[in-house]
């Protein structure tokens, strides 16, 4: 059987973007688990979704934005949507878990509108809820690589300070370590890689992809730093798998994706459960 991924340019794509996103969600995952702030990549893919809606919608009137990539709207309001929280976080200083749901709402409630006058779903906005191999381009490979190289020069100049802030603020304040711009930056970085995946993954799952690995890795990892590690061989692992099993099986990448991830995480459930008992046993 040949394996097609080298003979389709548009199979090239989907596959360097998956392999890139596979690298850039559980990174940052790492850090929004470790936060409790899971929730924060739900409410950003789903104000995301609005800006793909409005793009679609703007295109059946004007033809700047019909020729318009709408990845690019969708990063619009994805920042704005991380930029909302973060001022109600502020807003909202001893009940800061409001600025998601608020955010989350908006998002859900911007993008039926915006559905409603584009004259409901076409093939184009559902590719990018559940993602699609085929709406992959070139453009979108060289957008997620800037992205990529973003996010590691972010995480790799401020690793001691993201870490530090993600297990104890106030140490962190006391330190002199300016959180309220590292976390600014950190969750614009997620708002970028969150509307960079939908293509692959899709809006509506790519939370998944930022949480599952790194739940998966969190039962079996020593530390930290294996954290990390394992957290982004099973994305790549999820991703890899997914792209090819959704193109033989003629599935859904998001989907599929997802799936492999969840498969994943009871895999690392039942090896911590066998881990624990194997000593018992030995007994």
């Amino acid at each position: 059987m040949s394996f097609p991924f080298f003979h389709y340019e548009f199979l090239q794509n989907a596959f360097l973007t998956g392999i890139m996103i596979g690298l850039l969600a559980p990174v940052l995952g790492v850090f929004i688990v470790v936060r409790r702030q899971s929730l924060i990549a739900d409410a950003l893919s789903h104000i995301t979704l609005a800006g793909i809606a409005a793009n679609l919608m703007l295109g059946r009137s004007s033809s700047f934005f019909q020729g318009l990539n709408p990845l690019y709207m969708g990063m619009v309001f994805s920042v704005g949507g991380a930029i909302g929280i973060e001022q109600l976080r502020k807003v909202y200083k001893h009940y800061e878990e409001l600025a998601i749901p608020i955010i989350m709402s908006a998002g859900i409630g911007l993008s039926v509108i915006f559905i409603s006058l584009a004259n409901g779903f076409n093939t184009d906005l559902f590719n990018y809820l559940f993602g699609s191999v085929l709406a992959v381009k070139k453009s979108d490979v060289w957008t997620v690589f800037f992205i990529l190289l973003l996010v590691f020069a972010f995480v790799l100049f401020l690793y001691k300070e993201l870490f530090v802030l993600s297990f104890d603020e106030e140490q962190a304040a006391v330190s002199g370590i300016k959180g309220k711009w590292i976390q600014f930056l950190f969750i614009i970085m997620v708002a970028l890689v969150i509307a960079s995946s939908m293509k692959i993954v899709g809006i509506l799952l790519v939370s998944a992809l930022m949480t599952l690995p790194v739940a998966a890795s969190l039962r079996i990892a020593n530390g930290f730093k294996q954290t990390f590690v394992l957290s982004v061989i099973f994305g790549e692992t999820a991703v890899i798998l997914g792209l090819i099993s959704s193109y033989y099986l003629n599935l859904a990448p998001g989907g599929t994706i997802v799936m492999i991830s969840v498969l994943i995480l009871l895999l690392s459930l039942a090896w911590k459960k066998w881990r624990v008992r194997k000593p018992i046993l030995n007994e």
